[in-house]
Parts: C-alpha cells; structure tokens; sequence
C-alpha cells in the first residue's frame, strides 16, 4: 500500500460533497457529545485510580533501593538508554536501505498486523514500545521493601499504564485504523465518533463501551430461553421452575442460587450451553432464584436480608411446591459465599433442610483475592463507601468497570479501538451481551461484604456474625462439593481450595475445571472442550493436590451430576413423575425468565 494508492481527488465533486457532508456530522456529534458528557454524574476521585500512599510506597521503595544500591539503578537506566539508542541506529539504517530492522516477533495479539513487521515507521514505535514496557515492569519488580501485597498493587498499576499507552490505542501510531480510514475516506471515523457519542448517551455521560449489540438479543426470546414459570415473588428474587422434559424427574429438588452481580442467565444463554436446560433434560426439577436489580430504596439491605428474605424464603417455597422436606443447593461465587454463610446458620439452629450444597467458583477465604484483590485496599473500599452513603448502592457502572480493568485489552482497549476507532459495530455475542447487563448492589451489604468478609476474612477466622449468631466454616457439616476453575481471574482457584478445605463436612470433593470464571462453568459435554481434574477431598497443599490429581477430558457436568444421584438415592423410588410449575398454593405468576432479569440499571 502506498500514499498514491490512496491519494484523494478533492475536486471530484463527488468527493467534494461527501467530504461536506462528513463535517457536518462531525459537528452535529461534537455537539451531541458535549451535551451527553455534561450529564455525567461526578465520582468520587477514590474510584477513579489508586490512593497516594501507592505511589509514596512506590517512590520511597524506590528511593531506598537508589541510597542502598545504586548500582541496580544505573544499570536500569544505562541498559535502557543503550538498548534504545541502538535500536534507533539499527532503524535508521534498515530505513534507509528499504529493509526493516530486525524483529524477533510477538505473540502479542495487538500487533498482529503486518504492518507492525514490515513497515519501518510501525516496527520501529512497536518495538520502542516494548522496551519502555519491559524496563518499567523490570523496575517495579526489583524495587524492594515493599510489602508482598503493596507490591502487587503496584505491579497492577504499572501494568495498567503500560496497556493504556499502547500505540495501538492511538489514531496516529494505529496502521489497521488507518488504513481503514483512508479506504473509507475517513467514513471509518465519523462511524466511530458516532458509536462514542452513542456510548455516552445510552449511559448518562460515563463512557461504558458497547461489548455486544444490544439490538441482537431479547431475554426470553433468543436469550433465556429455557421453559418455566415464576412461581413466587418477593422484593429479593423472583423464583422459577423450569418445565420437566423427562417423565420422571428425581425426588429431591435442585435450587440454583446464582450471583446478584450479573443476571441469572449466564446459566441459560442459548440451547446449547444452558446448564439449567442441561439439568432438566437429566431429570431434575430445577429451582433458579432471579434476583431484584436494587435501586436506591435497598439501601440498608444487608447479607442477612439476602439470607432471610432470598435464601430461606426460596428453599420454604421449594419445600412447600415440591413437598419435600430436603433439596440440594447450588451457589455460584458471591452467593456460595453467602450460601455458605445460610449453610452454617442452619447448622446452628439445626434446620436440616438442605440435603447437600454445591460451591461454583466461591471463596471463604480471603487472605489470598486473586488479581481482584488490587482493589481491596482501603484507599478503594474508603471511595465506595462514600459513594454508596450518597447513592445507596453502588452502581453497576463501578462493577463493571472494576472487572473489565482485570482484562483491559479484552474488555476495554480493544473493543474501543474497533468501534471508535474502526467504525465497527459490536458483535452479536450472547456471553457479552450478558457481562453488559450488570446489576447495582445494595449499599448495606455491599459494605459488610467488602470489610468483614474480604478485608477481615471473618468467615475464614471464625468470628463473622450474622442473623444473632457467630459462625465459621467449621459449621458446614452437609455433604459438599465444589467446583473450581484453572484460570479464574476473579475467584483463584487456590484460595477457593484453601477456604473449602476448612469445612466442617466430612463428606466433601473437589472439581478443579480447566478455564476460567465463567468458560470453565459454563462447559457443557456436547462441546467436548475442557476437562478438569479430581483427587476426592480437599487436603493439604493446593499445589500437591493437584499434581496428585487425575485428568479427566470434558466437562465436569456428568460427574457432578453422578455425585447428586449418589447422595440423593440412584433408585427408583428416588425418582417421582414429572412436576410442573407451580402448585395451587404457588401458581404461576408469568412465564420464565420473569420481570426481575428484565430491569436494567
């Protein structure tokens, strides 16, 4: 490609007219752009970056490292500055002979273009880039005398600029957004400004990308779709139960409690990965709670409210349709945590009502939060805490962000390069469809939830108080299982060991699933992808026990299901004829998926 090749003719009058045409848009976007940015709502600078001692911890370790080894900091700096001046030789003359300078690759998907290995100009900013990324990382990493998880804070932060000042992200140092452009005539631009300002108006001013097209899905039509009805309803969940497909369905019920970050139906997105549909072609009756999307009058609801007003008022509904005395309970991440905490009350006023529990993906213990962790610094519960005592809850917005900053590139960096950049439009993608549709979370037990259980590991230690009673985990007693994912960002696999470990059940096993957060749950069989590991009952090291683990292709939902069957009765006599939705006590008060996972925030 060649600067001819694209050479515009500006007295076309063709060209001449669209060119018009163009900045009149270009104006009428500004305009539109300045107004929708007027109407953000301000936020608290504690939400928007680290707190100072972060970078007084970083300059003093830094400092000291200067007076005490001063050695390490020059070869920092005169291994850098000659690295650089030689690649800006070795450049100058490869340019000059026509040739590029020499390039050892990269995996790294930003620069797959080929532009990045063939021209002079693109290779030369890339490879700069890299060395300024690998010398900053080096930096951080032998700066000492920091605390193990200061350090970590402060790595995460390096790496957030690093990822920021990417060349990709900017138009200039961008080959793919301008090549784009020029084959547009600059139509590739004035598409992008129009999907930013777009983006600002749909959220009130805060810039939120567009992960997915919002046009591409409706819940309950080609989203959510499996078959039931609500059967109950209170100002905590709407509770559904999903229409039998088999003739007999086994006696004991299935309730799923799934996280109230999020809607319930990462656990039913299409035919083909829907666990819940999964688990009603094996024949049980399933249970899904479909939880309130809170607005500022839930305020003071805390994790008791989420106990006595969610957990048990579904697990009596449950018990009073089927009418069974016992059911098997299922809490995916934060509502593990907090069926966990139901678990160890009923343990203490002796309610038998849950015949066995299933973690996916949970943590109780918190000594170790994973990447998530970063943000678990008073200088960032401090921020929310404040914005939650003027909104009374703590908006979507925060979540959503605070996720999508643990994979910047994926969830950030690259899908506003396609749109405001590229001018594309965003993909029709059921999984980020449902990571855009995020919930607030009510202020109350937002706070109990950051300070006793992440911060103060309260569970963990034994001495977290709720509903009138302490408890811990050595008061879960029913038989367990919990499952685990390889690469879980959010929930680390070895702290979801660590703390299960703890349990007071004698009867327990472990599933560690290949993938991550949501890939390595939502797996079904039928795509013969990831495979996970069993060793029995958690014991020891995390680490022993997986190198002693046996690998098993495929998804972990057969054995899952086999562990249920073993602990609810594999005989006839388990099983009952079909039950429908509902029962003259608790009609059906509208068809799946409800009104509740319909609110948007």
């Amino acid at each position: 490609m060649t600067t001819e090749d694209h050479k515009i003719d500006t007295t076309d009058p063709e060209m001449t007219e669209k060119f018009a045409e163009n900045l009149a848009r270009v104006e009428a976007l500004s305009q539109r752009l300045m107004t929708s940015y007027s109407q953000k709502t301000p936020i608290n600078p504690a939400l928007e970056g680290p707190g100072q001692d972060v970078y007084m911890k970083a300059m003093s370790g830094y400092m000291s490292e200067m007076l005490a080894n001063p050695t390490k900091i020059f070869e920092h700096q005169t291994g850098y500055w000659t690295q650089s001046v030689a690649h800006f030789m070795e450049a100058q003359k490869a340019a000059s002979g026509g040739q590029v300078p020499k390039d050892s690759g990269s995996t790294d998907r930003r620069f797959a273009a080929d532009s990045w290995a063939t021209n002079p100009w693109f290779n030369f900013v890339k490879q700069q880039y890299q060395m300024n990324s690998d010398v900053l990382r080096q930096m951080v990493a032998d700066t000492e005398g920091l605390a193990q998880q200061d350090k970590k804070r402060l790595q995460f932060f390096t790496n957030q600029i690093i990822d920021m000042l990417a060349p990709t992200n900017f138009l200039g140092t961008n080959p793919d957004a301008l090549e784009r452009a020029v084959e547009t005539q600059g139509q590739s631009l004035i598409d992008g400004l129009e999907n930013l300002v777009n983006d600002l108006e749909d959220h009130n001013g805060d810039l939120t990308i567009s992960l997915a097209d919002r046009d591409a899905f409706q819940v309950g039509e080609n989203i959510a779709t499996a078959k039931g009805d609500v059967v109950f309803r209170n100002r905590m969940f709407e509770l559904i139960q999903f229409s039998p497909t088999t003739e007999t369905v086994r006696k004991i019920p299935l309730l799923i409690f799934p996280p109230w970050i999020n809607k319930y139906y990462i656990l039913d997105l299409k035919l083909k990965n829907s666990l819940i549909q999964w688990a009603v072609d094996q024949g049980y009756t399933v249970f899904v709670v479909s939880w309130v999307n809170p607005s500022d009058d839930f305020a003071d609801v805390g994790l008791d409210t989420y106990i006595e007003e969610g957990y048990f008022a579904a697990m009596t509904a449950v018990k009073e349709i089927t009418g069974e005395k016992q059911l098997n309970a299922v809490g995916y991440c934060v509502a593990g945590t907090v069926l966990t905490l139901t678990l160890a009350l009923m343990q203490k006023r002796g309610d038998k009502t849950v015949k066995t529990a299933t973690f996916f993906t949970t943590m109780t213990d918190f000594s170790d939060q994973g990447e998530f962790s970063v943000f678990l610094g008073d200088d960032f519960v401090d921020g929310i805490e404040a914005q939650i005592n003027t909104d009374g809850i703590l908006k979507s917005y925060f979540m959503s962000r605070t996720f999508s900053y643990l994979r910047a590139n994926d969830l950030i960096y690259t899908p506003a390069i396609k749109s405001y950049m590229m001018g594309e439009a965003p993909p029709a993608f059921d999984l980020l469809y449902w990571n855009g549709d995020s919930t607030n979370l009510p202020g109350r037990m937002t706070i109990e939830y950051l300070r006793g259980l992440c911060q103060r590991n309260e569970l963990y230690e034994g001495v977290f108080e709720i509903c009138g009673e302490k408890i811990s985990l050595k008061d879960v007693k029913v038989p367990l299982v919990a499952v685990a994912c390889e690469t879980d960002h959010i929930a680390a696999w070895k702290s979801s060991f660590n703390g299960f470990r703890e349990f007071g059940a004698k009867d327990k096993s472990f599933i560690l699933s290949e993938s991550g957060h949501i890939a390595g749950i939502v797996n079904p069989p039928s795509k013969k992808k990831y495979g996970h590991y069993l060793n029995g009952a958690p014991q020891g090291n995390p680490d022993d026990w997986l190198e002693n683990a046996t690998f098993h292709a495929g998804s972990w939902w057969p054995t899952w299901a086999t562990w249920l069957d073993e602990k609810s009765g594999k005989t006839l006599a388990a099983h009952v004829p079909a039950r429908k939705p509902g029962s003259d006590e608790y009609p059906s008060l509208c068809a799946a998926p409800g009104t509740y996972v319909k609110a948007h925030s």
